[in-house]
């Protein structure tokens, strides 16, 4: 995968895009990515990342298990959790704590500290940046602390959900 940043601040949830284009794209990062450093990148993980990438809605494991046990590719657990856990450690997928649930990376192979808009209407969500984690790792640089990993989640209401509210 390229290292290559586009535009940190762009919002892919909420606004019009490709998507078609957008997943055919991730599945070939993916692909291009796990050829290039000798991962398995089995079936079942493809599939499991296709499912996270056909919406920007975070989807919780047992979603994702469903979908796959409909699919006929396996029934059991263990099967999506290693799967996700395969996708996570890749940078292909985030989790979202707030949900307990994951989500397609919109940025992978880059180094980034991504930044979740929840929707609480429609449940959407998007990945974005925000400098704001700039400001954290001065802070924590000043005290002496490394941060290993930051991820921050915001509840609100997307453009979509605020006119359906305004109508």
């Amino acid at each position: 995968m390229a290292n290559s940043r586009k535009n940190v601040n762009s919002v892919v949830g909420f606004s019009h895009h490709d998507h078609k284009h957008c997943v055919s794209h991730a599945l070939r990062q993916a692909d291009d990515y796990c050829r290039l450093n000798n991962l398995r990148f089995t079936k079942v993980r493809r599939r499991t990342l296709g499912i996270l990438l056909e919406s920007h809605s975070a989807m919780g494991a047992y979603d994702v298990l469903e979908r796959l046990k409909g699919e006929g590719l396996g029934s059991k657990p263990p099967i999506a959790y290693r799967a996700l856990s395969f996708l996570l450690e890749n940078g292909f997928i985030h989790r979202i704590e707030r949900l307990n649930a994951y989500i397609a990376c919109s940025q992978p192979g880059s180094s980034h500290e991504p930044a979740f808009l929840i929707c609480t209407g429609c449940k959407s969500v998007a990945e974005t940046a925000v400098s704001s984690a700039g400001s954290l790792t001065q802070c924590a640089r000043d005290s002496g602390f490394e941060i290993q990993h930051t991820t921050l989640e915001a509840e609100g209401q997307c453009p979509s959900c605020q006119q359906d509210a305004a109508r």
